[in-house]
């Protein structure tokens, strides 16, 4: 009778210690992000051509890189290399390696070479509304930027064989590189005009992609001794990855598609929609990437070493999912909470400088609300995925993307531009429509993976008694940061952020403590003993 291999037991400190790693490098990278913005918004503002065209120049290709590297390699590629490497079959593993390498060099020489070529229709897919001068400057700008695209993908192709080797710092700190060279080169230009600026950070996003793909060349080639790039088509697992590539493409990048869904409609908003929308989809997507993505990407190659009879398995995947949900919940319930209510605080501490106004601060803010409707959705939702894609299954994600895909696309259509004239307000509230409308479509794709997958592996529902608890805290102590809000004053931005956000976070933590709840007390634990306290 064959005997099975039991499932890796799992380790709590290892699974937090490779999400704190990863939240770590995510942080850090997203702070130099934020400097990034904050050095676009006083330089091009709130609502402006430029800014329009800069936001929507970086996004057209961005969307492709994201799509083909990160969505593929994060999950096809990612979950094949680390189960032959879980097997001990190392050889294997590092031609699979560097068979996607080779197969995606030559895609993305294809792709960047059409991208330059058919720039004027890629911007009437994303941008269709631009029919004044910012349909050229997008123009110039997505041409510079399409060998970007090449450079990032690759850079995702690093990722995944540091992510699956447990290396994850150095991937998710290597966006820096590319957010240091734009913040050089613009504020270096900063005293041309704004048409021949937006050239120049463009410019230097390219640069930028170079430095973020050679960071973590060197570390990834220690990793593949003798590595040689082939195009090897034949292999089964080459073959198991290309077979995946197609679902894992679409549902894995549900959020950018979405996100490029409500890009789409914003250009048919009054002037500076796109940008005040990207603004706010920076600030909103923090949280996604430093709780729910971090615990996902360290989660993803533990989850696809599961071996074992079906109920080992399933029973491993049911402890890890449980924990890891349990872990996005408690960072992403008070993060929702803070953008509907205190959103205006965050988003003047972090853009209100040079041309960005007050008044562009509000209209971030309601991006801001509008995203809280869902963020705990999406953020659930990518590690029940990352489950699917552990269990070799990329079909059933698939299947709950589209209808996220395509629900977003209906209701944010109808928020954005006929939502605002129903109710008597201005179009340009419409941004908050769009925002609001996605998360309505997040909640639907969420309990479809949960139902779904609980057919498969058994019940992995967050206890209602543990929201609860995390609701109510929450709610109770953005009260205390809006009174103290109310006290000092909008006219102070910075003052205010220094002391009502801190206010917040104190509470929060103190308040889920002393109600019991374990990833309160062992964060404060973690902090305390990382800095010597205890």
């Amino acid at each position: 009778m064959p005997t099975s291999t039991p499932a890796p037991p799992i380790r709590k400190r290892a699974a937090l210690g490779d999400s704190s790693t990863v939240a770590v490098g995510i942080l850090f990278s997203r702070i130099i992000g934020f400097v990034r913005e904050r050095v676009f918004a006083h330089y091009f503002g709130g609502r402006s051509i430029y800014a329009d065209a800069l936001r929507s120049a970086i996004r057209i290709p961005n969307l492709l890189s994201t799509l083909f590297g990160e969505g593929v390699l994060s999950a096809a590629f990612v979950t094949v290399y680390a189960k032959l490497r879980a097997q001990g079959e190392d050889k294997e593993a590092d031609h699979l390696a560097a068979a996607v390498f080779g197969i995606l060099s030559l895609v993305c020489a294809v792709m960047v070479l059409i991208g330059i070529s058919a720039t004027p229709l890629f911007i009437d897919l994303i941008v269709p509304g631009f029919h004044d001068e910012r349909r050229p400057l997008v123009t110039q700008m997505v041409r510079i930027l399409f060998p970007a695209t090449g450079l990032l993908v690759m850079s995702a192709w690093c990722l995944g064989v540091l992510n699956s080797h447990r290396m994850f710092l150095l991937s998710y700190l290597a966006p820096v590189a590319l957010s240091l060279a734009v913040i050089v080169v613009t504020i270096a230009a900063g005293g041309t005009p704004e048409s021949r600026l937006v050239i120049d950070v463009a410019w230097g996003w390219l640069l930028g992609s170079l430095m973020q793909f050679l960071v973590q060349l060197p570390k990834v080639l220690q990793l593949l001794p003798g590595f040689r790039p082939v195009l090897d088509v034949k292999s089964q697992h080459v073959r198991t990855v290309l077979r995946n590539f197609g679902p894992v493409f679409v549902s894995r990048g549900v959020v950018q598609v979405s996100a490029y869904i409500d890009q789409f409609i914003a250009s048919f908003l009054p002037l500076g929609s796109v940008s005040i929308l990207g603004f706010g989809q920076f600030i909103s997507i923090l949280p996604v990437s430093l709780f729910s993505m971090s615990v996902s990407a360290a989660e993803l190659p533990a989850l696809s070493r599961a071996t074992g009879t079906p109920e080992e398995i399933a029973e491993y995947l049911r402890k890890r999912l449980s924990a890891g949900l349990r872990r996005i919940a408690f960072f992403i319930i008070p993060s929702a909470v803070a953008f509907l209510v205190v959103g205006d605080i965050i988003t003047a501490a972090i853009y209100q400088s040079g041309k960005f106004h007050r008044s562009d601060v509000v209209l971030v803010w309601a991006v801001l609300a509008g995203s809280s409707v869902g963020l705990l959705a999406t953020s659930l939702g990518r590690l029940y995925s990352s489950a699917f894609y552990a269990l070799l299954d990329t079909k059933t994600p698939l299947r709950f993307a589209m209808i996220r895909v395509t629900l977003t696309a209906i209701l944010g259509w109808v928020c954005a531009l006929f939502l605002p004239r129903w109710l008597g307000i201005g179009q340009e509230w419409g941004v908050a429509g769009l925002t609001a409308s996605a998360g309505v479509a997040g909640w639907v794709e969420f309990v479809l993976l949960r139902h779904a997958l609980g057919d498969r592996i058994g019940k992995t529902a967050i206890a209602a008694s543990f929201t609860l608890r995390l609701w109510s805290v929450a709610i109770s102590a953005s009260a205390v940061s809006y009174f103290i809000k109310l006290g000092i004053g909008t006219g102070y931005p910075k003052l205010l952020a220094c002391v009502a956000l801190p206010v917040y976070g104190v509470l929060y933590f103190a308040g889920t403590a002393l109600l019991g709840v374990t990833e309160s007390r062992n964060t404060i634990n973690s902090v305390t003993r990382r800095i010597g306290l205890s």
